[in-house]
């Protein structure tokens, strides 16, 4: 058994932290939607989604130039420039003056998102053996509720205060100045925490490694299950602040902070129980990260469709948290999933391809759809009709991967 290297609690801290920043910068705009619409913008529930997913296509699109950059050069520069950019162009935002300014700002958080969202992964699982990295990633991971929920209320409580021009402002400056923390990281040697049959160097052309990712059914499979996910997950992270003051009828305040709140606490209960409970399962079963990721992603289905259709206040707020609860509890599991079926030379290769599938049918469709069905039917709360079916295709693609044999996750390596 391996042992983790120098400097990579480090690296987890570092890391942890700017995702926390990376996912803040993110949800910042879902919170000032209801302000947005009613600005001198004047922008429909078409243009929210739409601006919503506008840096995931810069995000998704950009991700295998900086997945092959991330399997090559020096990770720790890369992270550092990344941070930065998607820092400055959150701050952009605030100075837009029509609804294509907005969208070109946004969209420019995705070419910073991409270079970190692909290689920081990468560099944790070089960094630890691959029987803890369930747990570390449950820790990196945990970062996206933190992070998304202090979005929602920072975004909200500033937008409530100075406008929503402010929360931009607000919401990009310290990134500037934590860019430099990634400078201090080390970049671990490809491969170093894995046995030496599965770190073996490969043909490091691009054709070549795509070719190998495309041919590796366990990959495909788990990144299938991982789209549907996130069409689900991205659905309730962009409107369920605006259904909750719509719909349940919140104040604009209360509905930011209210969500933010479940964000956090079934974020960290649920991304740290998959990992700690994924790494014990792990010992004995080695299929447990995807059946513990399906069989709580098919118990999420009937919680989200209580969340957004059940009667009254009490029950439907009762079925967010379970959902989100059973929703998070995949994260770590899942996306050490994505790591340990390929070769070390190809990770980040592999999370950037991951990046853009779960993106280009996930989170970049869902909110502009959820957005058009809101539009043509005149009601937000039919929309998340999607929400349900979403996450149970995700389950079931992820149980029947399970089942493969070609899928198998050895603690061993």
């Amino acid at each position: 058994m391996k042992g983790r290297l120098p400097g990579a609690r480090s690296a987890l801290v570092i890391l942890t932290l700017l995702n926390l920043f990376n996912y803040l910068d993110r949800y910042v705009l879902a919170s000032l939607f209801e302000s947005l619409k009613a600005s001198e913008l004047h922008l429909s529930d078409k243009q929210l989604g739409a601006l919503f997913t506008a840096f995931l296509v810069v995000y998704m699109l950009t991700s295998p130039l900086f997945g092959r950059l991330g399997d090559r050069a020096s990770r720790p520069r890369l992270l550092a420039a990344g941070v930065a950019i998607w820092s400055l162009s959150t701050a952009l935002g605030g100075f837009a003056r029509s609804f294509t300014g907005l969208f070109a700002a946004r969209a420019s958080v995705g070419i910073g998102e991409a270079a970190y969202g692909t290689i920081a992964p990468a560099l944790l699982a070089d960094s630890f053996p691959k029987e803890r990295r369930g747990f570390v990633f449950a820790v990196f991971f945990a970062a996206i509720p933190v992070g998304s929920a202090l979005g929602y209320v920072l975004g909200g409580l500033i937008d409530q205060h100075f406008g929503w021009r402010a929360a931009f402002f607000v919401a990009g400056g310290p990134g500037l100045l934590l860019a430099l923390l990634c400078l201090l990281l080390r970049d671990p040697p490809r491969g170093s925490q894995d046995e030496p049959a599965q770190a073996a160097p490969v043909n490091p052309g691009a054709r070549a490694a795509y070719k190998r990712l495309f041919s590796n059914r366990a990959y495909r499979l788990t990144v299938a299950g991982y789209a549907a996910y996130t069409f689900g997950l991205g659905g309730v992270a962009a409107w369920t602040p605006s259904f909750l003051e719509r719909v349940r009828g919140l104040p604009k305040s209360a509905a930011t902070v209210q969500f933010g709140a479940i964000v956090v606490a079934t974020g960290f209960v649920g991304t740290f129980a998959g990992g700690w409970l994924g790494d014990r399962l792990l010992r004995r079963d080695p299929q447990a990260y995807l059946k513990l990721s399906g069989w709580t992603a098919l118990a999420a289905a009937p919680a989200a469709a209580v969340a957004f259709f059940a009667a009254g206040r009490a029950l439907p707020m009762a079925g967010i948290v379970m959902a989100e609860l059973l929703l998070f509890a995949s994260t770590g599991p899942i996306n050490s999933v994505v790591v340990n079926v390929v070769s070390p030379g190809d990770r980040a290769t592999a999370v950037a391809l991951s990046i853009l599938a779960i993106h280009l049918f996930g989170d970049v469709p869902s909110p502009p759809i959820m957005g058009w069905i809101s539009d043509a039917t005149g009601s937000l709360q039919r929309a998340f009709v999607v929400v349900p079916v979403a996450v149970a295709v995700a389950g079931a693609i992820w149980l029947y991967a399970a089942r493969q044999r070609d899928t198998v996750i050895s603690p061993a390596g």
